[in-house]
């Protein structure tokens, strides 16, 4: 097709080497078709996906975790790319699992070269606190790692993303269709950030769906797959409701120390964190607020059916979800009005122009160590090996005006406060309170806190106490050997390495 241009326009000198206008569709050839305008992001298989995408060896791939132990989505993607016979890529899941066992042999073949992961569990865990891995991988937090993507240094070049449902355009959420897991808090970021997304779903609806947690404008390629995860998977293990009267004890003390802070007046804010005693605080709290005649004006985090039962009943105003831990929080994250997704860049990143922890009055965390400088492990166990996640833990520890740390004081006959921790992960200058189940101890940087414990008639002495207390029911721990071998950095969350785990001796 040739366009006759205006008599007044000189081609030659005006258009500067421009292309001249050769017809509505010759630079969107699915526009001249109404079936490729309408489904030209549908693909029948994953390969197809993967071919489209320009995936190439050495390349970066990415996962979230919303469906966590139910996951199914990177053990599927990753065991198509083995079969297509791609090497040396980076994993960069916002978080690994138990489940995640089977990407042992695809680092043995060579498929997967490095990670970067907020934590990982199980005998993946294991293999690589072995030294499964010729390089380190790094273990970052939820907000450092939307950092290190917008910084560069994890470059994602293709993004997997599992949903329950997806119109054909790609607009998706995690409420819709027959697998919801809720909030999608760490994929709205890949979705944002990947120079390719492929979408992974159990269902295609009409156009359009709403709302969007992931855009059309962001979306690249639709596979149609059986299944994605298992939500009723979601709130096991770290993420689970607790029964152990232990840690209820503890959750009532935490709740008790939150009452006592300071901070617990009208129209606070407030996060509970995964553990069995972080998430259980909430069940004691309703009580205390009425008793006050107060109500929290918002609550943050991953979010739990304690939490939406305190929404329900009035007593918080607003929940903003990056995390759905079970099925409660995902069907309040669909139906209530005041309960709001939100990506983990306005969460917790420290290079957002602004992130919600900043704004918390007070935090509940769990630890599998803290040490006698208020120094937090929640990522090695007392033999060594990774066996958790940096989560959201440094960056509310940093946002909140209080975070408290919950810990039985002896688990498995091993003391919780150590005089050093085994692997830093939360650096103690970030940590107010620690609550276990022999007393509680305060940061001697928050002595106005303590003051308010006190005077409350709480069990508060100094955190030496509770470390000879430990000691005396359990003698001192024999120190944990390793090898010279890094397998591990631990980036905290603005980027820097706070500390490095190293090979468990055989």
């Amino acid at each position: 097709m040739t366009i006759q241009l205006a008599s007044g326009l000189s081609a030659l000198t005006e258009l500067k080497g421009r292309e001249i206008f050769n017809g509505f569709a010759a630079k969107s050839p699915h526009l001249a078709s109404p079936t490729a305008k309408l489904d030209r992001k549908l693909v029948d298989t994953i390969e197809e996906a993967v071919r489209r995408s320009g995936l190439k060896n050495g390349m970066t791939i990415s996962f979230h975790h919303h469906f966590r132990e139910g996951d199914k989505t990177i053990n599927m993607v990753v065991d198509v790319l083995a079969r297509m016979g791609f090497k040396d890529l980076t994993l960069a899941s916002s978080s690994l699992q138990s489940s995640n066992s089977v990407l042992i042999e695809h680092i043995k073949s060579g498929v997967i070269r490095r990670i970067f992961s907020s934590g990982m569990r199980g005998k993946l865990a294991e293999a690589i606190s072995n030294g499964l891995m010729k390089e380190p991988i790094n273990i970052h937090s939820h907000g450092g790692r939307v950092a290190l993507i917008q910084s560069g240094e994890i470059a994602i070049d293709v993004a997997f993303l599992g949903v329950s449902a997806c119109d054909a355009f790609g607009n998706a959420n995690g409420v819709s269709g027959r697998s919801h897991c809720g909030s999608l808090g760490y994929a709205m970021v890949d979705a944002q950030y990947a120079r390719n997304v492929v979408l992974l779903t159990e269902e295609i609806v009409p156009f359009p769906n709403g709302p969007a947690s992931i855009r059309q404008d962001q979306v690249d390629w639709i596979v149609k797959v059986d299944e994605v995860g298992d939500p009723s998977k979601i709130s096991v293990g770290a993420a689970r409701a607790t029964t152990n009267p232990r840690e209820l004890l503890i959750a009532r003390l935490s709740a008790d120390v939150m009452e006592h802070s300071g901070y617990f007046n009208d129209g606070f804010s407030m996060q509970t964190g995964t553990g069995g005693s972080s998430t259980a605080t909430a069940r004691f709290l309703e009580t205390r607020m009425r008793a006050k005649g107060i109500t929290a004006a918002w609550a943050l985090g991953g979010q739990t059916g304690g939490m939406v039962d305190l929404h329900n009943k009035g007593l918080i105003g607003t929940l903003l979800d990056t995390q759905s831990f079970d099925s409660v929080a995902a069907e309040s994250l669909r139906t209530s009005p005041r309960h709001f997704e939100i990506s983990t860049q306005v969460y917790a990143s420290p290079t957002s122009k602004a992130c919600s922890i900043d704004r918390l009055d007070m935090v509940i965390l769990s630890a599998l160590e803290i040490d006698l400088d208020f120094n937090v492990n929640v990522l090695t166990g007392s033999d060594g090996v990774m066996r958790g996640a940096s989560g959201g833990h440094s960056d509310t520890a940093a946002g909140a005006n209080l975070s408290i740390v919950v810990a039985p004081l002896i688990r498995s006959r091993i003391p919780t406060v150590v005089k050093h921790c085994t692997t830093v992960v939360t650096p103690g200058e970030t940590v107010g309170v620690l609550v276990t189940d022999q007393g509680i101890a305060v940061n001697p940087k928050r002595p106005e806190v303590a003051e308010r414990l006190k005077q409350a008639g709480l069990p508060v002495c100094p955190i030496e106490e509770l470390y000879a207390r430990a000691v005396a029911q359990t003698g001192e721990p024999k120190p944990i050997e390793f090898l010279d071998r890094v397998v591990a950095l631990v980036r905290y969350r603005d980027g820097s390495v706070i500390d490095v785990v190293r090979q468990v001796k055989p």
